[in-house]
């Protein structure tokens, strides 16, 4: 069925409610089951990790929809989150560590409000990463739990449990207080697998996971060598928090190995969780009519280019997984890699289209819908806006445009103004910067004026 046909008919449905029962006005709208997770990158999958073991999520993927090609439009949990719940960039929203709340009139338009006011029962279980004005939450979630390590909580009994597995809990939880004549739209947002920076182990996993990738050995990252990190800028250098956490996890050879597997056991954590919550839906016979999105907020470094963090423009910190699991879908659609560029403002219309909810106008991002499906708009993006606007000075913020082949950023603060412009095709790991390159200067300009033209379309210099 076509996507404005399907939207037609949903819309038929809501029309005649008033006349009919809810249970069958449910019927025709799915549950939605929204996870994230924090510094998970693109790549951290087992469907395309050489020693990752991610069963669950490997199962999303190849029944579902994986995207190949996602991306977060700032690399910062705060920004992002509120980017996923509004379905707009940072330059427009305005939120990020430091900023004052999330106002109101982005809150009012974010996907959990306008899904409870369609009917939905909202839940949130997690890390929410945005501040918002007293009682904003009360409009968008029936029911919230907000999370934050340390990992290992005492319970009321005297035993310890991990915070992914207690996530995981409450979510069953949640299902299991489903009600037949109402869908639900739960987010459940796990820390993991973030590290504890007030924790010396700073990866802290479940104990389940304890053996798990003991026998493996970690290859050197790509980009390692003291040598590439010494040859960046002082700026990206000398007072970069990347760096400063790169001392902390990766600087020995001993510690990087520890450290990547705790990282990596912290992921499989989350992906057993994962599984405990879809054998509950499975349980209550839930499972045919939910539609599953997995992403991550933002991507990571594991030691290459000699950081640990993200909130740089370069790929391995904004290249995030994305995977939508719609069971009513068709085997024709499942296991498809789409490759076209999708964003994380493009999750809260996804959510809302799934509803058959009116997308906001003031939603920067598109529904994928018509991607799950198959068929790709002709006028979908080709390039899109990149930004990190926290104000701090061991991260310099930055903008730019993420294009098909080219990669532009500039750092705006520093004097002069420091550019980068990386050829994607020819050197993907984004080694040669041809800012300087008079071979690239057409180029370089064309990315200068589209980077003003999304600038002033997002709300204007910073």
């Amino acid at each position: 069925m076509g996507v404005v046909r399907k939207r037609a008919c949903i819309g038929l449905v809501l029309a005649l409610v008033s006349c009919g029962s809810q249970e069958s006005q449910v019927g025709q709208r799915p549950n939605l089951l929204f996870i994230t997770t924090d510094d998970q990158r693109f790549d951290m999958l087992g469907v395309v990790h050489p020693f990752l073991e991610t069963p669950t999520m490997d199962r999303l993927a190849t029944e579902g929809v994986r995207f190949e090609n996602a991306f977060v439009t700032t690399p910062i949990c705060a920004a992002s989150r509120a980017s996923l719940l509004t379905g707009m960039v940072e330059r427009t929203h305005r939120f990020t560590f430091g900023t004052p709340p999330l106002a109101a009139q982005f809150v009012d338009q974010s996907y959990p409000v306008l899904l409870r006011q369609a009917g939905y029962r909202t839940g949130f279980i997690g890390k929410l990463g945005v501040a918002t004005e007293p009682g904003a939450t009360d409009a968008m979630f029936d029911s919230l739990s907000v999370m934050a390590p340390p990992y290992i909580r005492q319970q009321p009994d005297g035993s310890s449990r991990h915070l992914t597995d207690i996530a995981a809990d409450q979510a069953i939880d949640f299902l299991r207080a489903a009600e037949k004549t109402r869908p639900f739209a739960l987010t459940l947002s796990f820390n993991a697998p973030h590290a504890d920076d007030n924790d010396d182990r700073q990866y802290v996993w479940p104990q389940a996971m304890d053996q798990k990738y003991a026998q493996v050995v970690v290859p050197a990252p790509p980009l390692a060598e003291p040598a590439f990190f010494e040859a960046l800028p002082t700026f990206l250098k000398d007072a970069s928090l990347n760096r400063v956490r790169w001392n902390w996890r990766f600087d020995t050879p001993a510690k990087a190995q520890r450290m990547t597997r705790g990282y990596w056991r912290m992921i499989s954590g989350v992906d057993a969780a994962i599984g405990r919550v879809l054998g509950e839906l499975d349980a209550l016979e839930l499972a045919a009519n939910t539609v599953v999105i997995l992403m991550g907020d933002n991507g990571y470094f594991l030691g290459e280019r000699g950081y640990a963090g993200k909130w740089l423009p370069y790929e391995l910190s904004i290249r995030v997984p994305l995977i939508v699991f719609d069971p009513r879908a068709t085997r024709e659609s499942r296991g498809a890699l789409p490759t076209q560029p999708v964003l994380n403002i493009d999750i809260a219309p996804t959510l809302l289209d799934l509803a058959g909810v009116g997308v906001s106008r003031t939603m920067q991002g598109r529904s994928l819908v018509p991607i799950l499906g198959g068929a790709i708009p002709p006028d979908w993006r080709s390039d899109f806006f990149v930004e990190h606007l926290f104000d701090v000075p061991e991260i310099p913020k930055h903008e730019g445009v993420r294009g098909e082949r080219y990669k532009y950023a500039r750092y705006f603060e520093q004097e002069p103004v420091y550019e980068e412009l990386y050829d994607l095709l020819m050197d993907p790991m984004e080694t040669r910067n041809l800012a300087a390159d008079p071979a690239h200067f057409g180029t370089l300009t064309e990315l200068r004026r589209r980077t003003d033209q999304l600038q002033t379309q997002y709300g204007g210099p910073y």
